[in-house]
């Protein structure tokens, strides 16, 4: 079951799933700026990296994409709390409020804690894009499942295949 009527007329999928059917020019953008982000070439791993969005779309109270990557994040193996993953999701949150609140105060934590210029890069592009993708679902009112179990059978496909499919 979902919740919610979506805004414009889309197919009767949840979240992203939804406009990128309906819309499928932006559909392989989006899908290679996802498996990009998530899935290529990082040092933080695709569990880290989905810690991240995740953090971003619930600060953003983006529910399905929280859920979503909540759950995908758990199949990957959620990394513990630490020093490091701290600091990369207090720099998340500030790109996701206002990029330019980024100081170099909190640069200079996630140096301390082991990030180098390619982490920090990466959080914050993930951040930023997620931030957007927050926008995207929520800004056109997609259906929002209510079951957790959806959120949990997505993500063993996302987990498992990545965003291109």
């Amino acid at each position: 079951m979902t919740c919610g009527v979506p805004h414009i007329d889309l197919p009767p999928l949840p979240g992203i799933a939804g406009l990128l059917a309906g819309y499928p020019q932006t559909a392989e953008p989006l899908n290679h700026l996802a498996e990009t982000l998530l899935r290529g070439p990082s040092p933080l791993s695709p569990a880290q990296r989905e810690t991240i969005a995740a953090y971003v779309s619930r600060r953003n109270e983006c529910t399905f994409c929280a859920e979503t990557h909540g759950a995908v994040a758990r199949r990957l193996g959620t990394p513990d709390p630490d020093p490091l993953m701290d600091a990369l999701l207090a720099i998340a949150d500030r790109v996701r409020t206002d990029g330019r609140s980024v100081t170099a105060g909190d640069v200079d934590l996630a140096r301390a804690a082991g990030a180098d210029d390619r982490i920090i890069h990466d959080t914050v592009l993930i951040a930023a894009a997620f931030s957007m993708f927050n926008r995207y679902v929520d800004g056109l009112g997609t259906l929002t499942p209510a079951d957790p179990a959806d959120y949990d059978r997505h993500a063993h496909v996302l987990a498992e295949k990545g965003y291109l499919r």
